[in-house]
């Protein structure tokens, strides 16, 4: 990660709370306008930002598990779908399978995803900045602000 994004990633953190409680605010009274206004955003951001650059999701935490992608992810390497969730997963305290280990056992050194088309699908709709209902997702959003440069971008200039 470049000093310009861990710079970012930073004030994200000293500032988390007081972005929740603006996002919060200007959710409650325009759900609708939130939507627009993080879609707006995440267009912007992610049409100049290269995801690759930086990986820092997939070096730091883990996605959600469904059974869907357990099937799809074994099918693909060819393991029974015990083994991979053996090898690879556990339990949280939400019940939840997450990866065993960070950085993502499947992030190749040049922030590349051995198993990209087929990933799971809490991966692709990362970092979750284009959604409908974004006021549903706010505390997320702060979480992943403190992860993702991008969002961190964003989330600043949606307060300002």
């Amino acid at each position: 990660m470049n000093k310009i994004d861990k710079d970012l990633i930073d004030k994200s953190l000293s500032l988390r709370r007081i972005s929740k409680k603006q996002l919060k605010k200007i959710s409650t009274k325009k759900p609708k306008k939130i939507d627009l206004l993080f879609q707006t955003a995440h267009k912007k951001e992610f049409q100049k930002r290269d995801c690759l650059e930086c990986a820092n999701c997939c070096k730091t935490t883990s996605p959600i598990f469904r059974d869907t992608d357990i099937n799809r992810i074994s099918l693909h390497l060819r393991i029974k779908e015990q083994k991979f969730i053996e090898n690879e997963l556990f339990l949280d305290s939400d019940n939840d399978y997450v990866l065993k280990q960070s950085p993502c056992s499947f992030l190749n050194e040049d922030n590349t995803c051995n198993i990209y088309s087929v990933r799971p699908l809490a991966c692709r709709e990362y970092p979750h900045t284009n959604r409908k209902n974004m006021h549903q997702i706010i505390d997320l959003t702060i979480k992943n602000s403190t992860i993702c440069p991008g969002v961190a971008s964003i989330v600043s200039k949606i307060i300002k």
